[in-house]
């Protein structure tokens, strides 16, 4: 059976209240759905998306070089599958790949928000995401599943919308941005403010869609060195250096260094630079227990059946970050979760391309 993949935006003209105080009115949200949705809808699994990451999960597109990015996941006769399940993921509000963000049209007029876009936090996210579902008639949901900053959205989930879905996984993630964390985007952060071609925000997105943009392509390249980790680029790359160049010439470059360029560079000619640091201010604030007491008080909101998952070796979010969840949810007396610790030396990005390592046990959870 193929995906039925479909693509759509939906348009809302009702005030978006968000977390800063601010509102967001009109907004539009672009989600794509796999599989069929059966009679009572009680097949339905969202798929939350991480920084860089959109509504395209999985499949693919006439004219598509590569599948969705969760393409290993999600599909016929896979973990989550679409023979059996209806699969929706949105993109983020703040994003650049058809959901309102800062280089949309400021209503009334044509004009993109650029920086008088307001900040918005992941908790937005997730309401957004409540509200496009509710006027699909959706109230309840079988799982929620998302890595990193969309395993953020699916503790939110869990907390802000207790009896939204009837099981949560969360992969690679956190209950609070770390300094480690806000370093990174602060390297990226800078990077691109200081790059005279961002012009203050006020750059041509054609031509930066054309040309790329240096200092993002640097700070992306930070980026990439937290989500692998000394033993996956020791083993991805070693110190094997480019044929053509001379160990002695000045820019002569390893492999690694071939890697972070390619990537950075490439990366900037597809996602848009305000986008960027909208959504990493987002990770960067995102904290579970903010506006509770306590990590413990926030947990207490829980009663869907929760499973954590963290990766041994990811140096974004350190597995005893996740960890840190578990306990506390041990200590509150919550005894309706899992927490697993993936063994994997890729690092942060291991959700991403070592499904192998933990697909049985997702199958297993939405079987269950």
């Amino acid at each position: 059976m193929s995906l039925n993949l479909k693509t759509y935006t939906e348009h809302f003209t009702n005030p978006l209240y968000l977390e800063s105080g601010r509102i967001l009115e009109p907004y539009d949200i672009a989600y794509e759905t796999y599989g069929e949705l059966n009679d009572d809808k009680s097949n339905v699994i969202v798929i939350c998306h991480a920084l860089t990451g959109s509504h395209h999960c999985a499949g693919t597109y006439e004219g598509d070089k590569k599948a969705g990015w969760w393409d290993n996941l999600i599909g016929s006769g896979k973990a989550v599958d679409t023979d059996k399940y209806f699969v929706i993921c949105t993109n983020v509000i703040g994003s650049c790949f058809g959901s309102t963000g800062p280089m949309s049209p400021q209503h009334p007029h044509h004009n993109p928000y650029r920086y008088k876009f307001p900040v918005i936090t992941i908790k937005d996210m997730v309401k957004a995401q409540r509200i496009l579902f509710d006027k699909l008639g959706i109230h309840n949901v079988h799982a929620i599943i998302g890595g990193s900053m969309g395993g953020m959205q699916a503790l939110l989930f869990a907390i802000h919308y207790p009896n939204f879905a009837s099981k949560i996984i969360s992969m690679a993630t956190t209950h609070a941005t770390q300094p480690w964390a806000i370093a990174f985007n602060k390297v990226a952060q800078e990077a691109i403010l200081k790059d005279p071609d961002f012009k203050g925000g006020y750059y041509d997105s054609q031509t930066i869609k054309e040309n790329g943009l240096s200092g993002m392509a640097v700070g992306r390249m930070a980026g990439f060195i937290s989500f692998l980790s000394y033993e996956s680029m020791q083993s991805k790359f070693g110190r094997e250096y480019k044929n053509t160049d001379g160990l002695y010439e000045l820019f002569g470059k390893f492999q690694v260094e071939l890697f972070l360029e390619y990537n950075g560079y490439n990366f900037t000619k597809w996602f848009d630079p305000l986008s960027y640091l909208y959504i990493t201010k987002a990770i960067n604030i995102y904290d579970i227990s903010r506006g509770f007491d306590s990590l413990g008080e926030a947990l207490k909101k829980i009663t869907c059946e929760l499973h954590l998952m963290s990766f041994s070796n990811d140096q974004l979010f350190k597995n005893f970050e996740m960890k840190e969840i578990g306990d506390a949810l041990a200590k509150i007396g919550n005894t309706n979760y899992t927490y697993v610790d993936i063994e994997s030396d890729y690092g942060h990005d291991a959700f991403l391309v070592e499904v192998e390592k933990f697909e049985e046990y997702v199958k297993d959870i939405l079987n269950g």
